[in-house]
């Protein structure tokens, strides 16, 4: 309301109208009739309760119903969580809206306008309006809808719970090894061919990864396993490589690693240690390689240590080896996890072992 207009009185200055148009109150049957206001109670306290056993099901069914099964050509799990959490949610407000129609206090209430900045006397008395709102609800002397609110609100936690499920394994259930085995050969990850030492200059990164896949002794104990599409692809992945050259006396390794290189040829793992980035930014001169996404550097010519940023460890060796042919091959799989340090692990490892 602008400075010019005012408010509609009842023809005296500064008096508001004492009935601006409201019609006459009329009480609701359960204002009058305690058996209806007994049965609007345990209505409502169904509906809560209702919801409550929906959303204990929502767990349930996220545990029992399997990922492939179908009901009407619908993906049965899907629609069971969905109609559970939906029907729990739409009780409750249900519940709600019933509770405020036929049981809280039933009046009509008339304001008059005030400036826009309440003065202390009118936050007090919103302090008390709302003090006597709660205390019209009746939640204190409802007992049996306070109780199955209480418990229909308080299980909506557990779905929540539940679902982080499909947030993965917890890193303790991680495998700590990757594909990579005694003899298997480094390839090109573009082309897939096998490298030869001289195929690579000092300065050169070539991103790699293993080339033959792994033996799955679960699956198949008696032979080898090769494994394909999405299996395939995740595997490849946890055990991609990066091979650099340098020139072998400006290497400075721990004596437990002098031969885990050939003629300054190194192989690292190409996930970030510390939040599983790949990585591939090659500094040339000062062997460092960056990650792009947090800046974490890694010394490559000091047993990939970390240099700067937020990385925990250093990144992890693969031992390298050449086979008959002259070809790159692992000596055996990574030593320590590769990814991120989800783990829990010490300081940096003593280079003098």
């Amino acid at each position: 309301m602008s400075d010019h207009e005012i408010e509609v009185h009842d023809g005296q200055a500064g008096r508001p109208m004492d009935n601006p148009g409201l019609e006459k109150h009329h009480p609701r049957p359960t204002d009058v009739d305690p058996q209806m206001e007994k049965r609007a109670e345990r209505q409502v306290a169904t509906l809560f309760g209702l919801a409550t056993l929906l959303t204990l099901g929502f767990c349930v069914a996220y545990f029992a119903v399997p990922l492939d099964a179908s009901f009407l050509g619908w993906q049965a799990n899907n629609l069971a969580l969905g109609l559970t959490i939906g029907l729990a949610l739409l009780f409750i407000g249900m519940g709600l809206i019933h509770w405020s129609r036929t049981l809280m206090n039933d009046h009509d209430i008339a304001e008059d306008r005030h400036p826009i900045a309440s003065t202390p006397a009118a936050r007090e008395s919103s302090l008390a309006a709302l003090s006597e709102g709660g205390s019209d609800s009746g939640i204190g002397r409802r007992p049996m809808i306070r109780n199955s609110l209480l418990g229909a609100l308080g299980v909506l936690g557990l779905p929540a719970i539940v679902a982080l499920r499909d947030l993965g394994t917890m890193p303790a259930g991680r495998p700590s090894r990757t594909v990579w085995e005694k003899g298997m050969r480094v390839v090109n990850d573009v082309t897939g061919a096998p490298i030869k030492v001289s195929d690579i200059e000092i300065g050169q990164l070539i991103n790699a990864e293993p080339d033959v896949l792994v033996e799955n002794e679960e699956d198949d104990p008696d032979g080898e396993e090769n494994l394909e599409g999405h299996d395939l692809l995740n595997a490849k992945g946890k055990a991609a490589v990066i091979v650099v050259r340098i020139d072998p006396a400006k290497i400075n390794a721990r004596k437990a690693r002098q031969n885990w290189g050939i003629d300054g040829v190194l192989c690292y793992s190409k996930i970030c240690t510390h939040v599983g980035c790949p990585i591939s930014l090659y500094e040339q001169t000062t062997h460092h390689l960056l990650c792009p996404c947090h800046q974490s550097t890694f010394d490559l010519a000091k047993d990939g240590e970390v240099i700067f940023g937020p990385a925990a460890r250093a990144l992890p060796q693969l031992p390298l080896a050449v086979d008959d042919e002259g070809y790159l091959i692992a000596q055996r799989d990574f030593e320590e996890p590769v990814g991120p340090s989800f783990w829990e692990r010490g300081g940096e490892e003593d280079r003098s072992a």
